[in-house]
């Protein structure tokens, strides 16, 4: 029998922080096994629109230049179009990363006098400046924009009567982002937010209603295309590109909704007809292949770290017992050397700079230093291994990724070992 322990050795594991971590890995064998078959579920998604669409070797060929009738590009957003259940789809190694692909469906959708409701709190930080919250240059703000947002109540309901009050004439887009963020609120399911859709719908049903699904696609059986949002958004160095895409973010929806995009992302009359996919393409299509199964790695290493570190007790969110609706794992760590101690483990169970130190700088885009963790082989992929986080209270560090669930494991006991060595976890708390 391989004895595994005598390899984590060789990474300077204690048998004590091991031994501990075997132990919640023992009452986890359920919830594996669940996201097991949802990872099978997807994976079958992701292959009957693979051949729907006829992906032939073909759509390998790399294109140049304009890129017109670059077959593997329109191929490949057929089959972004069949998996997410969406009208049309913008899938390109032009849109550089998820932010990106957000500014350019709220740009291209929305018109000077209209206004942005988010009804759920304050979205992601890098957005503020897109929006204008932040002031910018090049904002929605410097275009006469205007934004709305409804609290959620107790950072956790829909503040439905607020939403109510909120909505007026001038609602053209309302966003709606699935995952936390730098927040402990939870993540919203599929289901959850189609009820929100709904009741918005019902209030305005012209408005369009678009979805960050950024960290959670393939979590679920179901898109929240599939429950009546008309646009999904997200990046290709998250889920869907599956750890091999290098680059590139994806619109799904409504044609009318994409086609603004298109124009917007090249040049009015030009749209989807130009944008080569140069030598990217097959990494585009097999991470998209992989992803489900990907994805299943990270969210098992989630579920795994919010069990370990609430059985130390610290406070996770969302907590180990909860359900999952993306792969993002918050840990209120509660002080800063804690919160570096860890991004230190993360760090040094990278296979890419893994001799490398963290250390905290000023993010572009947000609003206190950050430290962030990511030995990766594609430069700042969240699907790979990867944790960050503002060196601000209650210093919660976001863990997310993982390419392979024994990576992931090794992962988040590398990191249980550097607070332990520095005598920020003690014996008695395992």
């Amino acid at each position: 029998m391989i004895d595994l322990f005598e390899q984590y050795k060789e990474f300077g594991i204690s048998p004590k922080v091991y031994k501990y971590c075997e132990n919640v890995l023992g009452g986890l064998k359920d919830r594996f096994e669940a996201i097991d078959s949802m990872a099978e579920f997807n994976q079958l998604k992701v292959l009957k629109a693979m051949q729907e669409a006829k992906v032939s070797v073909e759509c390998f060929n790399k294109s140049t230049g304009y890129g017109y009738g670059d077959v593997g590009r329109d191929t490949l957003e057929e089959v972004y179009k069949n998996v997410f259940k969406g009208e049309d789809a913008l899938v390109r190694p032009q849109i550089t990363c998820g932010t990106h692909a957000l500014a350019l469906a709220l740009m291209s959708n929305l018109r000077p006098g209209d206004e942005l409701l988010s009804p759920v709190g304050k979205p992601y930080d890098t957005l503020e400046e897109v929006i204008g919250i932040r002031e910018s240059k090049g904002s929605l703000a410097e275009y006469n924009i205007s934004y709305r947002q409804v609290d959620l109540i107790d950072n956790k309901k829909f503040d439905y009567e607020g939403i109510e009050a909120a909505i007026n004439d001038k609602t053209k887009l309302v966003t709606i982002q699935r995952s936390r963020g730098y927040d402990t609120r939870p993540s919203f399911g599929v289901d959850e937010i189609g009820e929100l859709i709904s009741f918005i719908k019902k209030l305005k049903p012209d408005v369009i209603i678009m979805v960050d699904n950024c960290y959670g696609e393939f979590v679920e059986e179901k898109e929240p295309l599939e429950v009546g949002a008309d646009m999904i958004v997200g990046s290709l160095i998250k889920n869907p590109g599956g750890g091999l895409a290098p680059i590139g973010g994806y619109i799904v929806g409504k044609k009318e909704c994409i086609e603004n995009a298109s124009y917007r992302l090249t040049s009015p009359g030009l749209g989807k007809e130009v944008g080569a996919s140069l030598d990217v393409i097959s990494s585009m299509y097999q991470g998209l292949f992989m992803a489900p199964t990907v994805t299943a790695s990270a969210l098992k290493g989630a579920i795994f770290a919010a069990n370990v570190y609430e059985g130390l007790g610290f406070s996770a969110f969302p907590r180990g017992k909860d359900k999952r609706h993306d792969i993002i794992q918050a840990i209120e760590l509660r002080e800063e050397k804690a919160l570096i101690e860890f991004c230190k483990g993360i760090q040094y169970a990278a296979p890419v700079d893994s001799y490398v130190t963290p250390e905290p700088w000023d993010m572009p885009g947000y609003d206190s230093k950050v430290i962030m963790a990511a030995g990766a082989f594609i430069s700042g992929s969240s699907i790979e291994l990867s944790a960050d986080g503002p060196l601000k209270e209650p210093y919660n560090v976001y863990f997310q990724g993982g390419l392979t669930w024994p990576h992931v494991r090794f992962g988040i006991i590398n990191s249980l070992q550097k607070l332990y060595d520095a005598k920020l976890v003690i014996d008695s708390m395992l």
